[in-house]
């Protein structure tokens, strides 16, 4: 099976502005599209950049717009895809840096910003920090998150206000918030309860479409939104 792909080029270093370039490869039962930009990388055009890494969708790195639609190139089937062009472009809303590369530097700045690591203040135990099996369901999914970017470069309020913490970085937060063990709540709000953080969400959904893991993300901004409000207010 031959398949067109048009993917968006661009090199900082010489071009003005980015441009799409046609591709043609086969495609056998069973290829990805990250399969496509190795072979199109191997065999056609070494200098087409991308970022990949365990092509297991654990790692999120081959995050990109495929068809309009945030993906992982390396869970998205060729044969899933039924326009006859598949266009293949950079996630919206980061500059782009060459090709399939965008420039996150943004989005891990405010990741650190809430602190995304547990902050516990008393001695520790001589064993674990004990945490209940209800504590830790409220905190599983959100656990799932491998950080690919997919949600926060599909939220239209990000690509308004680029000092939105954006939906990663919210559920980040979530998941120390709400964890039994954690004793920084305070120092994630100063940074949550700002017009660029929490209420800055509009409940758009797009982030839990573009989600990979298929987590609930919107609920637990919301449940977000609750606790910071009963408890500074």
């Amino acid at each position: 099976m031959i398949r067109t792909f048009k993917i968006l080029r661009f090199n900082l270093e010489k071009d003005k502005k980015p441009h799409f370039q046609n591709y043609q490869t086969e495609c056998p039962p069973g290829y990805t599209v990250l399969d496509v930009l190795y072979d199109i990388k191997g065999l056609q055009d070494g200098t087409l950049s991308y970022r990949r890494s365990c092509r297991s969708g654990v790692c999120g790195s081959c995050g990109m717009k495929i068809n309009g639609v945030n993906l992982l190139a390396c869970k998205t089937q060729v044969e899933s895809l039924k326009k006859k062009v598949i266009h293949v472009e950079p996630l919206p809303g980061f500059p782009v840096m060459r090709d399939l590369i965008v420039d996150l530097t943004p989005f891990w700045e405010k990741l650190e910003n809430i602190k995304p690591y547990l902050i516990n203040h008393t001695p520790p135990p001589t064993t674990e920090r004990y945490q209940s099996a209800e504590d830790q369901l409220k905190i599983e999914e959100a656990t799932w998150c491998i950080l690919c970017n997919c949600c926060t470069s599909s939220c239209p309020s990000l690509w308004a206000n680029k000092e939105y913490l954006g939906p990663a970085a919210l559920l980040k937060a979530y998941r120390f918030v709400f964890d039994s063990r954690d004793e920084g709540a305070e120092e994630r709000y100063k940074v949550l309860n700002t017009k660029s953080g929490l209420w800055r969400c509009h409940t758009i959904f797009n982030c839990m479409d573009a989600c990979p893991q298929e987590i609930n993300i919107t609920e637990y901004i919301s449940k977000l939104k609750t606790r910071v409000v009963s408890e500074r207010y």
